[in-house]
């Protein structure tokens, strides 16, 4: 082993060069969305699930898919419709007449990423469904317990501006997603390469693995010794603090954010070789890790703030510390 491999930083350095490789699998299928694919591999290091808000049509699934086959995960889809029942997603005790037992038949949800498309057009029971997977990594049916695979993540969906048929995600299950991202969409440039690149091919090219369950177990063992100095945890202790005194905001930051807000900086330092957190880490992670998990005042809202605009203007008045 080298005297690099050895020196400290070495573990974030991987990580880093897996992310490099992951970016360019994912960029195989999908083009361009860098922010929404880095945002993409902070949940996943950091033991994370990932809610996707956006219009159809924005490369969503393809994003999954992708990232799915870039690290050779099991992939499951789960269509969620008004009639969708929790078995439908969890699996179903079955009685065999052969040996006269019960046998349980796992659901979608086995995959290690889960897509659950169109998340609010079910029944909160059916979205509740999901609750003990995204949290404790297992599932429990008839009184039985059952483990999830290692990795597990899953990325939800929704249309933003279509309300009718469905059902709004409440806080409780919204504070279960690290991040809430967008794609948006792609710039005059990237649509042009988009129409090039699949002009003569019906579907995305398939993606080749660059990496496994190993490396992705290896890459979260790192983060989690990604350092938080002082200075660092006290800005982001800052920016919490300064969700729940914002007058604009009926409802601010629980400790559950502040632990996301950390994780996902963690995560974002080791995407960029570090094995240390920075403010800016913080800055890059805020929004997609907050806006969710707060709520603005109606008077805001009806001037036109979101939650997520709420977020960037805060981080523009807690001071940043200065580098030591």
């Amino acid at each position: 082993m080298s005297a690099r491999e050895n020196a400290p930083g070495a573990d974030v350095e991987a990580v880093a060069r897996l992310a490099s490789r992951l970016r360019a699998s994912i960029a195989t299928a999908l083009v361009g969305r860098e922010a929404a694919v880095d945002l993409m591999l902070v949940a996943l290091l950091a033991r994370g699930h990932v809610l996707v808000e956006d219009l159809p049509g924005t490369g969503k699934t393809t994003l999954c898919r992708a990232l799915a086959a870039s690290l050779s995960l099991p992939f499951g889809r789960i269509q969620f419709t008004p009639d969708l029942m929790p078995a439908d997603v969890l699996g179903v005790n079955v009685y065999d007449p052969r040996t006269q037992r019960f046998e349980f038949r796992e659901g979608p949800v086995f995959a290690s990423l889960v897509l659950a498309d169109e998340i609010n057009r079910a029944t909160p029971r059916a979205q509740s469904a999901l609750l003990e997977a995204m949290q404790e990594g297992q599932v429990s049916v008839d009184g039985v317990t059952h483990p999830l695979p290692d990795p597990f993540m899953v990325v939800a969906t929704q249309n933003p501006i279509e309300l009718e048929g469905t059902f709004p995600l409440p806080e409780a299950q919204l504070d279960r997603f690290l991040l809430r991202l967008s794609l948006g969409l792609p710039s005059r440039d990237e649509e042009a390469a988009l129409l090039e690149r699949f002009r003569a091919r019906a579907a995305p090219p398939d993606v080749a693995p660059v990496a496994g369950p190993v490396e992705v177990a290896a890459a979260r063992a790192a983060v989690l010794r990604v350092q938080v100095a002082k200075p660092a945890q006290a800005y982001l202790l800052d920016v919490i603090a300064a969700t729940r005194g914002d007058a604009r905001l009926r409802l601010g930051a629980s400790p559950r954010a502040a632990l996301a807000l950390q994780a996902a900086s963690q995560a974002r330092a080791a995407l960029a070789g570090r094995d240390y957190v920075v403010p800016d880490d913080v800055k890059a992670v805020a929004a997609a890790v907050l806006a969710h998990r707060i709520i603005v005042d109606t008077a805001a809202s009806l001037r036109g703030m979101d939650a997520a605009a709420a977020v960037m203007d805060l981080l523009h008045t807690v001071p940043v510390p200065v580098e030591g």
